[in-house]
């Protein structure tokens, strides 16, 4: 039998929650919506960081994009520390374009500035998540950081990705697998 975590299926789709003792201090109490995940390697997006420093209507200020009347209803996140000044917005799959990457049968990912445009205007996906860069791993390297005991997984909800009360998500998404984050060791058990 294979040590490959995902020799049964790839993680898209799914959330990846910090281990309490995540040495990584990016990714302290972190939880990553995962967009890919193959044998060349893993990215996804912080979805419980938001930037406290950059609002929505000052990214679209810096890039020339008229704001419209949505503009207050989407909050910026730090999505992860690879590209950082790059944009992209998880959301609702009612929402479609080329450039479209649908993840799942409800979140799709859209990297362009055609939908911040929608967005604006009103013309969006009805739900969206704004992160400026993104999470990414090496081929193998996610699974070794989970075998080393440094993430746990768990089944993503729409409610939970695009929430607004970022400062809970950590916790609600362990509780999604049934553990209380107070019972977990940074520490990998061998038997």
């Amino acid at each position: 039998m294979s040590d490959d975590v995902t020799n049964e299926s790839f993680l898209a789709g799914q959330l990846l929650i910090a281990m309490p003792g995540m040495q990584d201090e990016r990714f302290a109490r972190s939880v990553i919506y995962m967009c890919a995940h193959n044998e060349e390697g893993a990215m996804g997006l912080v979805i419980n960081q938001v930037l406290e420093s950059l609002t929505f209507p000052d990214l679209l200020e810096q890039l020339e994009i008229e704001e419209g009347d949505f503009a207050d209803r989407v909050r910026v996140h730090f999505g992860g520390p690879v590209e950082a000044g790059r944009g992209f917005v998880l959301h609702s799959t009612d929402y479609d374009q080329e450039a479209t990457l649908p993840v799942d049968d409800d979140i799709a990912l859209t990297a362009t500035i055609d939908v911040l445009k929608a967005i604006t205007n009103g013309k969006g996906p009805r739900k969206c998540l704004l992160a400026l860069g993104y999470a990414g791993w090496g081929p193998g390297q996610l699974d070794s950081e989970i075998r080393a005991n440094g993430w746990l997984h768990a089944e993503a909800d729409t409610d939970l990705v695009f929430d607004l009360d970022a400062d809970t998500k950590w916790e609600r998404a362990i509780a999604k697998i049934g553990i209380d984050p107070r019972m977990l060791s940074d520490e990998a058990g061998h038997a």
